[in-house]
This record gives C-alpha cells, structure tokens and sequence, in this order.
C-alpha cells in the first residue's frame, strides 16, 4: 500500500511538473461554497493580475463564493486555452478571463459556454459574447499617455523626433487599444513613431528593444502594459538617457520607483482590483439569473506622475 501510495503521488507531482496553468487556491473565504468560479489572466506574475485577484477574492469573500486562480505561468495562448478547459473539468461555474488574445482562446471559451458557464471579461475581452466586461478604455488611456508624453517634449523644447513604441503583441485587445489612441496623440506633430516592436511583456525582452531604440536616437519611448513599461524605463536608466521621456501602462514597485527616480515621466495607473471584484459580482449576479446583456464598464484610469 504504501508503495502503491508513493506512485500516484509521484505520478500526480509529474503531471503538475507539465502543466503550463499554474493552480492557486486563494480560496480561503468561500470555502464551504459549492459554487465556484474560475480567475484566468494573462499570466500569474505582473503585479496588475496579482492586484485583480486580490480584488477578486475579496468579493469572494463577501458574496460567499469560491474563486480559483488558475492562469497561465507566461503570456501564452496554449496554456491559457488549457487554464479554461481545467476549469470546466473542475467543474466551474463562471469563468472570469483577461483573453491573452481575441481568437485563440474563442473555441474554449465557446465550449464552455455551451456547457452552461457563464464568461466574463475584465481587462481584455476575446471574440465570444460574455455576460458583462470590465475594463479600461484603453484607446481614450492611450490617448492620455500620448498626451502626458507630449506636454512634457514640448516643456524641454522638443517638437521633432522619434518615438519607440513597445507593445506586447499584436493581438491582446487592451494593448493593441492604447497603442491606437497613443498614435492618435501625435498626429499632425512633428514627430516620427517608430515602427512598434512586441517584447511579449516580458521586462528583459523590452528593455532589449528600449535600449534598440534609444541607439536610434528617440526622444520618447511608450510602454503599453506593465513589463514593457519596466523595460523601458531600465534601459532610459541604463543607458544615463535622462532627458528621454518615457511613459507608460500599469502601476507595479518597479515602475514607481522608475518615477520617482526620474527615469519615467508617468504611467497610467489602471483599477485591476475594481475589475476583479466587480468581476465576482457580475458572475453572482449572472449565476442568480440577473440578464447583464453583456454591458461593458470603463474602469477607469489614473496619471501617476512623480
């Protein structure tokens, strides 16, 4: 028996080892409750989903119910596909996602709502109609930061030059949003954006292509999610570049700490504990038979500056 025992426990540690959708049962308000509810992000590491699930558990909490965080390790289509099917295995009732991208993840999401769970999105939505979507406005946000990047060129006399943009891919819903309303900021300027380059939200892989950019002479670079504002910003602090003005998405240590000392101008601090409670709540209220008819909230955005 107790070899028997020491095999299925070898083999349940194997196939944890190869699943790419990391389990985090932040469960410990809602227990007792057979209703459970599954929080997929984009990833399980930015400090933004960590901050949208602690909001997500806290409406658990208060409404009885149990949230699961199952969401990928990295920013990855396959494993958040996945991350949706072992929910549905798991037996979830709703299913509250930030879609890594609009299409890849549509067909699991369209076989989970065909077996009769409920879909709701915050941060970026996929290409499947879901009850409610809680989110920034991503292309007025974007727009701000273009903005905000704008004033601060013209204050130091600067009304010509490159702009780098770096973004996550070009698929993710939020990002491709603030990207366009980032653009929109300068036309009719006297400035050039640079062709966008994707670092996956990954810190390293964007500080690569800030530093890239800044060999080209820019004068401003653009972060449009968390890991790609960080990148940024180390390398303008690298690199010594002081008088580049870079700008932002997200608030995270990493990228207050860039303000403060100087090597961002701003970030555009969104609401992820808003969209995940509020996220809970839509899910409670779906589940309860209230019709949301799929109503989009803007969860509004805010200009951190030093």
């Amino acid at each position: 028996m107790k070899k028997l025992t020491a095999l299925l426990c070898a083999a349940c540690l194997m196939v944890t080892a190869m699943t790419g959708c990391a389990k985090k049962d932040d469960s410990g308000q809602g227990a007792g409750s057979d209703t459970m509810i599954a929080l997929i992000t984009m990833d399980s590491i930015d400090q933004h989903w960590i901050t949208l699930n602690e909001g997500a558990q806290k409406a658990a909490g208060e409404l009885g119910v149990n949230v699961q965080f199952m969401s990928p390790n990295t920013k990855d289509d396959a494993q958040q596909i996945e991350c949706v099917n072992n929910a549905v295995s798991a037996g979830a009732k709703a299913i509250i996602v930030a879609a890594n991208g609009p299409d890849a993840i549509s067909s699991a999401l369209k076989e989970a709502k065909d077996k009769g769970v409920k879909i709701v999105y915050v941060d970026s939505p996929a290409n499947v109609d879901a009850e409610a979507t809680f989110s920034t406005d991503n292309k007025a946000a974007g727009k701000t930061a273009g903005e905000e990047m704008l004033k601060a060129l013209e204050a130091k006399g600067v009304t010509s030059g490159k702009v780098g943009i770096i973004n996550v891919n070009a698929a993710t819903d939020s990002c491709v949003m603030r990207e366009e309303g980032f653009r929109s900021a300068f036309e009719g300027s006297g400035f050039e954006l640079l062709e966008t380059q994707y670092g996956e939200g990954d810190a390293a892989k964007s500080q690569s292509i800030a530093e890239n950019y800044i060999t080209q002479g820019v004068v401003g670079i653009f972060g449009c999610n968390e890991g790609s504002t960080t990148g940024a910003g180390n390398a303008i602090k690298a690199t010594g570049k002081a008088d580049i003005v870079g700008v932002g998405f997200d608030k995270s240590d990493a990228i207050l700490g860039l303000i403060d000392d100087g090597y961002l101008l701003a970030t555009m601090a969104q609401n992820p504990d808003v969209m995940g409670s509020s996220g809970v709540e839509a899910c409670v209220q779906a589940l309860e038979g209230t019709a949301l008819n799929g109503a989009v909230t803007d969860t509004g955005v805010s200009v951190l500056t030093k």
